[in-house]
């Protein structure tokens, strides 16, 4: 069965950091792209940033740049958020999941796990 699971999610100061993982079971992220997003209740979720298993590219959305560095362990199987100077929007629950590109949009391809709750107080 293929799972994707989150952890790291909490609690931290405005200007704090966390470090978010995403683990993969059934599964191997060798080929694939894996993609960080986030929800808040009654909002839609979006997507956060992403990473190429396959050529170690990157994305990030505007909100996030240059605060946020996405990264993976190939040996671990996993992919890692590091958030840093945190900021109250930065407040949701974080998913992770993985992707494919066609045409010109990317499309998640599994079923979205319990995600992890980040608050950031001020």
């Amino acid at each position: 069965e293929v799972q994707l699971v989150e952890s790291g999610g909490g609690v931290a100061q405005v200007g704090g950091s966390l470090r978010l993982s995403c683990a993969a079971s059934g599964f191997t992220f060798d080929d694939y792209i894996i993609g960080w997003f986030r929800q808040a209740p009654g909002k839609a979720r979006e997507g956060v940033s992403r990473i190429s298993r396959s050529d170690g590219s990157t994305y990030y959305a505007d909100p996030v740049k240059g605060r946020f560095t996405i990264s993976s362990d190939n040996a671990k199987n996993a992919v890692y958020l590091q958030m840093n100077s945190l900021k109250p929007e930065d407040t949701d629950v974080y998913y992770c999941n993985s992707e494919y590109y066609l045409g010109s949009a990317y499309y998640t391809t599994g079923a979205w796990g319990q995600g992890t709750q980040v608050t950031v107080s001020s």
